[in-house]
């Protein structure tokens, strides 16, 4: 599986196509809206929330509520587009409009951000052509995609889910029975986190730093449930799957760094401390007494729960602007400020686990095949019950 996005953060709208979802999927557009309206929530986030209402248009790939094998093509209108049609426009602008659309030029970098780096890139002296493209309103789609990953992972009897355990250096006990637990307690916080106490502080935290023109970031984990013995590969480094789910996660804007179960906390313990005890039994099979590996060895998967942490910087986007260079005078100011978030962890949360979802995904079809839903399910049953009798 792989999925290609599309679009800018005032244009016309957001696309993705994604290639390799096997045919006979049940799949209708509501199972996608229900991720994005999840990506748009959370405390501390912007007023952009309150313009875009993401609502998803499948015009491909999918009939009578199945998946088709074809390529999966889905699409997000931007409503704000309609304040921007002159400045983001498609077509050749008339002479009327040029004197607007200049004084709409960015030429002045905000630190923290792909601006200065992808204008030099391209060599666009006006970096709105690199900042409406490198904007977080892309992960629409990639949640958009991850959604469909979600749904395949769902119905093979994986289950992904996602809470907060970190906002702005306020930490949350993890404590849950199951993700089905996880799940539910999550999405009843503001902030998306299962401990009900430091739930409280992390928005207190995010009050007061919106009060000061600040941000703050945080640590989010994923946890999928129910992966089979064996996903990914000890072979090549490309096809490690713990490799290629922590590239996924430093894909997400503004993440800045991966912890694979325990971590960097492993470099503190002694080994005896670290690696998780194999045993067995006839209802289980093979498991680990402990889950310090977060699910994974070798580059593959062990069958206990996938659990992946990821690091969020602060947003950059300040109401308290940092000092940056004008492109055009090269005369100091301070940075400009667009529509932001003071914290955005909680909805980047969903990012994270719709990105994880999608290379599960894309693993289990590699291993267990892409063309029709049924067999694969057929295939991950057999699988399971030899590993259960190895």
């Amino acid at each position: 599986m792989r999925f290609l996005t599309a679009g800018e953060s005032h244009g016309p709208g957001l696309t993705t196509i994604i290639e390799g979802v096997p045919a006979h999927l049940p799949l209708v557009q509501s199972d996608i809206n229900d991720e994005l309206k999840r990506r748009q929530g959370g405390y501390g986030r912007g007023r952009r929330m309150k313009i875009e209402k993401d609502l998803v248009e499948i015009t491909s790939g999918v009939r009578h509520g199945k998946t088709t094998g074809a390529p999966i093509a889905l699409s997000v209108t931007n409503d704000d587009f309609v304040h921007w049609s002159k400045v983001m426009g498609i077509d050749a602008l008339h002479p009327e409009d040029e004197k607007m659309v200049r004084n709409k030029t960015i030429s002045r970098p905000r630190p923290g951000h792909a601006d200065l780096n992808g204008a030099i890139k391209y060599n666009h002296r006006d970096m709105r052509n690199v900042l409406e493209r490198s904007s977080a309103r892309e992960t629409t789609m990639r949640v958009a995609a991850g959604s469909v990953a979600k749904k395949l992972l769902k119905a093979l009897g994986i289950n992904v889910g996602v809470h907060v355990i970190n906002i702005g250096g306020i930490k949350g006990e993890a404590h849950y029975e199951d993700v089905h637990d996880l799940i539910q307690r999550a999405e009843a916080s503001d902030v998306r986190c299962v401990d009900e106490a430091a739930s409280e502080k992390m928005k207190e935290a995010i009050d007061e730093a919106k009060k000061n023109g600040d941000s703050i970031g945080g640590v989010v984990q994923v946890v999928a449930e129910g992966v089979p013995i064996g996903v990914g590969s000890h072979v090549h480094y490309d096809r490690k799957l713990d490799g290629k789910l922590a590239g996924a996660v430093m894909s997400i804007n503004a993440f800045k760094g991966v912890e694979v179960g325990i971590g960097f906390e492993a470099a503190n313990l002694p080994g005896s401390q670290v690696h998780d005890e194999i045993a067995w039994d006839e209802e289980k099979g093979y498991h680990r007494k402990s889950n310090r590996l977060g699910g994974f060895e070798g580059g593959m998967t062990n069958g206990m729960p996938v659990k992946i942490n990821g690091v969020m910087k602060p947003i950059p986007t300040l109401y308290k602007p940092l000092q940056s260079v004008d492109i055009a005078s090269k005369e100091p100011f301070s940075a400009s400020i667009e529509r932001s978030d003071s914290c955005a962890v909680p909805a980047a949360a969903v990012v994270c686990e719709n990105v994880i979802a999608f290379e599960l995904a894309d693993a289990i079809v590699d291993m267990f095949g892409h063309d029709r839903f049924d067999r694969i399910q057929e295939a991950i049953e057999r699988h399971r019950a030899e590993a259960r009798e190895f």
